[in-house]
């Protein structure tokens, strides 16, 4: 018995959740994103720890096209199971009909359907167990179809403005009246991509992770970072160089 069915195990009371990390070998931002370094760990390695330490995850998949990856999650202690079929894995494919092929393989595997579904890209390395029981749980206590984890916009969009084609300065949609401050203004959010929860009967009867009753989980910037560039990997290393530099003073410290 793997280390995700022990943990399914111990807590039959609790929902049965499906962790999927997706992970196509066919990036071009950045060859071979999803197992790049990060840290001294590949990129996907953050996601499945992740997934495999929070206590209300049953069992951690990932899906993907690509041997390489594969290799590297299960080495890391994921499951995969599969490999992805073409028609999933170009550019263009959706990660909803990704998620439910992975679902629908579970059923068939199990006999059974999942309570909730998660999905997790592995391009969000700084999640932790703690936001993906925290969004489990909101799931449960609000009885929503659907959780997604959202920051804060760094640019509001009240604030955003668009340049014609003679270069001239328009808003962008919904303008303020005037100048305003950001302090000033609603607070406004946009998906992270961190996480994408959807109960299993939603994911089954609508094909989609979003049903009707969606609630925000909310994250801070710190947790949001999205790596889809060479820079945002950049960015992302040297987070991870400030953190281990700032624990190593903090042990010298106490030592």
């Amino acid at each position: 018995m793997n280390h995700d069915r022990k943990k399914a195990a111990k807590r039959a009371r609790d929902p049965y959740v499906l962790s999927v990390i997706t992970a196509r070998g066919g990036s071009k931002g950045i060859p071979k994103k999803n197992i790049a370094p990060l840290g001294g760990r590949p990129l996907i390695a953050w996601s499945i720890e992740a997934s495999l330490s929070a206590s209300l995850v049953s069992r951690t998949i990932v899906s993907t096209d690509d041997e390489e990856i594969a290799a590297v999650a299960a080495e890391w202690g994921a499951e995969v199971p599969f490999m992805r079929p073409a028609e999933l894995s170009g550019d263009t494919a959706p990660h909803d009909a990704t998620v439910l092929h992975a679902a629908q393989w579970h059923i068939e595997d199990t006999g059974s359907r999942p309570d909730y579904v998660l999905l997790l890209q592995p391009t969000s390395p700084f999640r932790t167990p703690a936001d993906i029981d925290a969004a489990v749980r909101l799931a449960i206590e609000t009885g929503a179809d659907s959780v997604v984890g959202v920051q804060q916009a760094l640019s509001h969009p009240m604030l955003t403005k668009r340049i014609d084609e003679r270069g001239r300065l328009h808003a962008f949609g919904v303008a303020a009246d005037g100048y305003a401050r950001r302090q000033d203004l609603p607070p406004a959010h946009i998906t992270n991509g961190a996480i994408y929860l959807a109960r299993g009967e939603v994911l089954f009867e609508r094909r989609s992770l979003q049903g009707e009753h969606v609630v925000a989980y909310e994250m801070p910037a710190e947790r949001s970072l999205d790596i889809d560039t060479p820079w945002d990997l950049h960015v992302a290393n040297l987070i991870v160089r400030d953190r281990e530099g700032s624990e190593k003073t903090q042990h010298s410290e106490a030592a």
